[in-house]
């Protein structure tokens, strides 16, 4: 059968139970993916951000604000919330083009090797390429050169993931989904932890060692998944892609598929609060709590969210075929809004780690079913790859979204401290009133996302 001019997918896997070890190999591109997100944006890319403004700083004369482009410029390369804040807008630009086009080039590939694994292998390579420049720019104190190839990294590894997110849709059976979306997730949050964990202590010895790990990391499982899934290929080759009608076809209307487009808003209000936060924990930890060094505290902090978010994970997943996914998404949503307005409060370090943990709890469950819920609603499985991206899209926008709002304005808008470090790097810390404008907006996007997830009808 052949719809849209793309033959009906065949899995190899229909008709009976995956094997954990299947379940494994299927998720484990996650984990290698994840290393590689869980150290660039926890560890690699504030210290980053850290090291090159202190080093511009000290070596740029200032510049007036009357001359606005270069001021401009100028507080890009010299405050690292908002070098943080533009670096993760123009990636997430990248993220969010890519999957669009390589999705619905993955649904048409007539390789022998299947649809999804010949992107899923070039994306990672170039991936791997790009994070060497990286090392060797921030070494070397590049900012345009590390952003350039930030870029690179996005694009190698969205390509791959792009053409990834169809494997759960093409391969897993419908009843296993649920079980197959914990598996994700479980893998997820231990390659974020992975990465973040690692990179953090590497770090302290030396930056090539850390983003070495996480060359390492990638390479080693996306080479497990490419070998331990099976595709079976296309029974003919589809016919070709026209651009102008593929363009027209990532628009999903609601009218027609409402579930997808409330499912598409809610991941995106819930993406909106989660990376509000995230990019900024780094900073947050030496500003508001007052810790010294977060280098090390800071892979404490998010292991510990991720432990909580691993064990949610892992039963999360299987609950939501029990229970119905949107009861799981309500509770998780409360609990990630509740945690993000009490980090406010804290002044001591285990208080925060204390509340990293609830909020792993919560942040666990919602990711365990999340991808199920996507699944659910998707509009074809014959374009299963393509739906996926304009789906992926409520993840990636975001990321250009946030970063430019909490670490551009919000972190900004009151006064900043600047000073010479104890190792004589010029530091910037922010306010306290920043940083809670900050988590109340996530708290309000957390919970919009909840509420507006009752208008998904065909979904527990």
């Amino acid at each position: 059968m052949i719809e849209n001019g793309i033959p009906t997918v065949q899995s190899p896997y229909a008709c009976k139970r995956l094997t954990v070890w299947q379940q494994f190999a299927i998720s484990c591109y996650w984990f290698g993916s994840n290393v590689l997100w869980g150290a660039m944006l926890v560890m690699l890319l504030p210290e980053a951000a850290q090291s090159i403004t202190a080093h511009n700083a000290a070596k740029l004369p200032p510049v007036p604000e009357s001359e606005s482009l270069r001021y401009w410029l100028y507080g890009i390369l010299t405050d690292k919330a908002k070098a943080v804040g533009v670096m993760g807008s123009c990636v997430a630009i990248v993220s969010m083009v890519v999957p669009l086009v390589v999705g619905a080039m993955s649904d048409r590939c007539a390789s022998r090797w299947g649809r999804r694994r010949p992107y899923i292998a070039f994306g990672t390579v170039v991936t791997l390429m790009a994070v060497a420049g990286m090392a060797a720019a921030v070494n070397q104190s590049r900012f345009w050169e590390f952003l350039a190839c930030y870029c690179l990294a996005a694009f190698g590894n969205n390509i791959a993931t792009a053409a990834y997110s169809g494997v759960i849709p093409d391969l897993v059976p419908d009843d296993q989904r649920g079980i197959a979306s914990g598996y994700m997730a479980m893998m997820s949050n231990a390659g974020t932890l992975a990465g973040a964990f690692a990179s953090g202590f590497l770090l302290a010895a030396s930056t090539f060692l850390a983003y070495g790990f996480v060359i390492a990391s990638l390479a080693l499982f996306a080479a497990v998944t490419l070998a331990g899934i099976k595709e079976i290929p296309l029974s003919c080759k589809p016919a070709p892609i026209r651009w102008s009608q593929h363009i027209r076809s990532l628009w999903i209307d609601p009218r027609k598929h409402p579930d997808f487009a409330w499912v598409w808003i809610t991941r995106f209000l819930v993406m909106l609060g989660f990376y509000s936060i995230q990019p900024y924990i780094n900073y947050y930890l030496h500003d508001v709590v007052g810790i010294r060094d977060p280098r090390t505290a800071t892979p404490i902090l998010l292991g510990l969210i991720l432990v909580g978010a691993t064990v949610s994970g892992m039963y999360g997943g299987a609950l939501s075929e029990r229970t119905g996914r949107k009861k799981v998404v309500y509770a998780s949503n409360v609990v990630m809004a509740l945690t993000s307005l009490a980090l406010i409060f804290p002044r001591s370090l285990p208080a925060v780690l204390a509340l990293g943990i609830v909020f792993g709890i919560g942040y666990g469950a919602y990711v365990s079913v999340d991808w199920a819920l996507g699944t659910d609603v998707l509009p074809s499985k014959e374009h299963s790859g393509k739906d996926m991206a304009v789906w992926h899209i409520s993840m990636t926008l975001p990321q250009s979204i946030t970063p430019l709002i909490a670490g551009y304005w919000l972190l900004n808008a009151f006064a900043t401290k600047r000073y010479i470090s104890a190792s004589g790097e010029l530091t910037v810390q922010y306010a306290v009133q920043g940083y809670a404008l900050v988590f109340a907006m996530a708290a309000f996007f957390f919970v919009l996302g909840a509420v507006l997830l009752k208008n998904v009808k065909k979904a527990r």
